[in-house]
């Protein structure tokens, strides 16, 4: 039952996701044939899991490799195609993807396909802000991805609700070995000089002395055991199993030091890997223009100009000053990131980023600010004598149900 389930989703919802991928085309259908594969991988895993006990964790890592190898795989595709015109949709598969994941949470692995559906919702508001005037086909796009998702937390809640089902009884073929086998014993050779005839002789002859078999045994001390003697009982800790999800993509492998780089790829900036660089200019911009700033860490960045938008991804301790802003800027996945806009800016957006500071304008006090995921965030509103006051974003919030009517929020002030 749960295979057959997880097939539904298969050949519906994931069946249409890959359809609409395939009427847009380009990356977002190059994408879709990895994401086909990893839901490949999961449909054979959810085969030997229904068909076989609960293996160790050696071989249980083997089983998941192949699942693993693909969401890497379609982390690293969004990795190679930054200045895609379809990033979003890239992003929005590729912060999801993990989803796959539940396979390894426990005791309840539902909520934990929703948190990762929940991470993507991001890049999917930003493809429905985008495309929805232009092309209905990314909307269903969007509703597909998002409906395969849902329809697999709803498919783990039912089938395994505190954690992977595995049959009782049975066995799981090997999983296939991580390097090459060892080379094989040597064969006895019959034909050699040797009587094997006596050797056998021998064998059958000490199975057949029965309980005198034991009597050549070697006693066991107190010395010898390890319940008696506690200095035999050092030595590594036994494994415990973890409750978390098995690492995934890129995350799970060292941070890797690129060169810094600074070019322009037609109308993006792209101001990478930078490091104490606090001298960084962007002159001679036009109005569609973007700055796209990526790993920095300690630099800042001067925009001069009026440009689209400004967007800062996994940046730390980093800075950017800009004069207009014609959309917005945006932070995601940042920390002890600060701003500056010396004229004009309609929105701010921050995601999943800890510390942020906003100088604002007099111009820009009409501005829309959007969290999510988001903490230590302080807006600093200019005085009339060049001063600022600072405000915090809010950061807690309390919700009561409403009879009859659904839930209602509002802001916990944090007076500790």
């Amino acid at each position: 039952m749960s295979v057959h389930g997880f097939l539904d989703i298969v050949q519906g919802s994931l069946a249409q996701y890959l359809n609409i991928s395939k009427e847009i085309g380009g990356d977002v259908y190059q994408q879709s044939l990895l994401v086909k594969r990893a839901f490949d991988a999961q449909t054979e895993f959810l085969k030997t899991a229904s068909q076989s006990s609960q293996p160790g964790q050696n071989e249980l890592v083997q089983y998941l490799k192949p699942t693993s190898v693909e969401i890497e795989s379609i982390q690293q595709f969004r990795e190679r195609n930054r200045t895609s015109q379809f990033f979003n949709h890239l992003s929005a598969i590729s912060e999801s993807i993990p989803a796959l994941g539940w396979v390894t949470v426990s005791p309840a692995p539902a909520p934990y396909v929703k948190e990762m559906n929940d991470a993507g919702q991001f890049y999917t508001n930003r493809v429905l802000k985008d495309w929805k005037e232009k092309d209905k086909k990314h909307v269903d796009w969007v509703k597909s991805w998002i409906q395969t998702l849902t329809e697999l937390q709803a498919f783990v809640k039912q089938h395994h609700t505190t954690g992977l089902v595995w049959a009782k009884k049975g066995s799981a073929p090997p999983p296939p070995p991580p390097g090459c086998p060892p080379p094989p014993p040597p064969v006895l050779d019959l034909t050699a000089g040797g009587d094997t005839s006596l050797d056998r002789s021998a064998l059958f002859a000490q199975i057949n002395q029965g309980a005198d078999i034991t009597k050549g045994l070697k006693k066991v001390s107190s010395e010898m055991q390890t319940h008696k003697n506690p200095a035999l009982r050092q030595g590594p800790a036994p494994f415990k199993p973890v409750s978390k999800p098995l690492a995934y993509g890129n995350s799970a492998g060292p941070a890797v030091d690129k060169p810094p780089s600074f070019t322009r790829d037609g109308k993006k900036w792209l101001i990478e890997y930078q490091k104490g660089k606090h001298d960084l200019i962007v002159d001679g911009v036009e109005m569609n223009n973007v700055v796209y700033m990526f790993k920095c860490t300690d630099s800042t960045v001067t925009v001069k100009g009026k440009i689209n938008s400004i967007v800062l991804d996994s940046c730390k301790k980093s800075s950017v000053v800009f004069d207009n802003l014609v959309s917005s800027v945006e932070f995601i996945n940042c920390q002890s990131v600060q701003m500056q806009v010396l004229g004009k800016v309609p929105t701010i957006s921050i995601d999943k980023t800890d510390g942020c500071q906003i100088y604002l304008s007099q111009e820009s006090l009409d501005v829309e600010i959007v969290s999510s995921k988001s903490s230590e965030m302080n807006v600093l509103v200019p005085k009339g004598n060049g001063d600022y006051t600072e405000y915090a974003v809010p950061e807690q919030y309390k919700t009561t149900v409403v009879p009859g009517k659904g839930l209602s929020t509002i802001i916990v002030e944090n007076k500790g």
